[in-house]
């Protein structure tokens, strides 16, 4: 692939990127930013596992970064209580679980971060998607879709 194209497609996905971060409700953001955190320490191990200590120590400073800065100051004390202060503490420890990773190459942290951070962007996940709806609801919209087909309406009977 030429370098003009891959510049294309680095623009592109940044384009996407950020279209979806403006149209994201605040729970998707949390979920992105969780996303972000998983895939850029598990690049970081990848890293790791090359011998690529330069590209290792970007992609692991990324991870912690996304931690501090994004989920860490998301956190709202005064709303969230105790399972802010539960989760500022986790967050902590994840940071300090990829800092020692990074200064000793030990992969087996990064998994450990990678699965709890993949455990609360599922939890994040359940909560931001809308609850399905019971078969006899379901089948009762959809009877009413099927009566309304081809119907204009402005409001009045």
């Amino acid at each position: 692939m030429s370098v003009g194209a891959k510049k294309a497609l680095a623009a592109y996905g940044k384009q996407n990127l950020q279209a979806q971060i403006e149209s994201a409700s605040p729970g998707r953001l949390i979920v992105m930013l969780y996303e972000g955190a998983i895939k850029s320490a598990q690049l970081g191990k990848l890293h790791m596992q090359n011998g690529e200590i330069a590209a290792k120590g970007e992609a692991i400073s990324k991870a912690i970064a996304i931690i501090d800065e994004g989920l860490r100051m998301a956190l709202d004390h005064e709303q969230g209580g105790e399972l802010s202060a539960n989760l500022d503490a986790l967050y902590f420890y994840m940071i300090q679980q990829l800092f020692e990773a990074n200064l000793h190459n030990r992969a087996e942290l990064i998994d450990q971060v990678v699965t709890l951070l993949g455990d609360l962007r599922d939890a994040w996940e359940s909560i931001t998607q809308p609850a399905p709806l019971p078969p006899a609801i379901e089948q009762e919209a959809g009877a009413q879709q099927d009566d309304n087909r081809g119907t204009l309406s402005y409001g009045k009977a």
